[in-house]
């Protein structure tokens, strides 16, 4: 695992541990930290990282495996499935769309922001950004 990778749960969050985990085990599929038919830490392994309950923990597992990203092999372990990397992007440009953009776009309109404003406000954060990762 890359330095710096490692999850800060945050206990006050809405979000359930379980989620932030299943969250993070995917952003890790998606930076290649485990590729296709790849074993994933074990639930054991996650409460040990986390200190958290390993019911917790396979629960985190559960979400993945029930949406196609894991597999399971019996007695072995989560394996990462195949596709998964495209599985997890569709899921969170749907997310992004669904919930982001519209709580974007519905702020905007409170605020009277057109959408050619709008948009020059995504465009001008997004190369700024872009600029950031070099």
């Amino acid at each position: 695992m890359l330095e710096g990778e490692l999850l800060i749960l945050q206990p006050d969050s809405s979000k359930p541990i379980y989620i932030q985990i299943a969250q993070w085990l995917e952003t890790l599929i998606l930076q290649n930290e485990f590729k296709e038919h790849e074993q994933v830490y074990s639930q054991y392994k996650l409460a040990e990282m986390f200190t958290i309950n390993p019911a917790t923990a396979a629960k985190g597992l559960n979400v993945l495996a029930d949406e196609g990203i894991l597999y399971d092999r019996r007695g072995i372990g989560k394996f990462v499935a195949e596709r998964a990397k495209e599985k997890i992007k569709e899921k969170r440009k749907t997310e992004l769309s669904n919930h982001l953009v519209k709580k974007l776009v519905r702020e905007a309109k409170y605020l009277h922001v057109t959408e050619k404003e709008l948009i020059d406000i995504v465009q001008k954060t997004y190369q700024e950004m872009k600029g950031e990762e070099k």
